[in-house]
């Protein structure tokens, strides 16, 4: 049974959003190499809203999203991408739905 998430809320600050899309397009890449119980990823951009980015994945179980939470590396990655946001509001990871 695949997981989905709604994994973040992404406010980029104005003229950064090339680099936030490439430092989220690296951390994807990182976890889909490591971690490929993520079934799929999605970025998807605001167009009502500039630089307001949100994030989806779906994981194969619970407990594979929860190592890749709990990777020493995790933070590191994910803080990439963060220094280029104004606020991460709604970036908890939360559940969205079970299928």
């Amino acid at each position: 049974m695949a997981e989905h998430y709604a994994s973040g809320t992404w406010n980029v600050r104005p003229g950064y959003e090339q680099d936030f899309v490439e430092r989220w397009t690296e951390f994807l890449q990182w976890t889909r190499t490591d971690y490929p119980s993520m079934l799929a990823a999605t970025l998807i951009r605001d167009r009502r809203v500039p630089g307001h980015y949100l994030s989806f994945a779906e994981w194969a179980d619970e407990h594979s999203r929860a190592a890749w939470r709990a990777a020493p590396e995790f933070q590191a990655r994910l803080g990439a991408c963060r220094a280029l946001c104004e606020d991460m509001g709604g970036a908890d990871y939360d559940r969205v739905a079970t299928v």
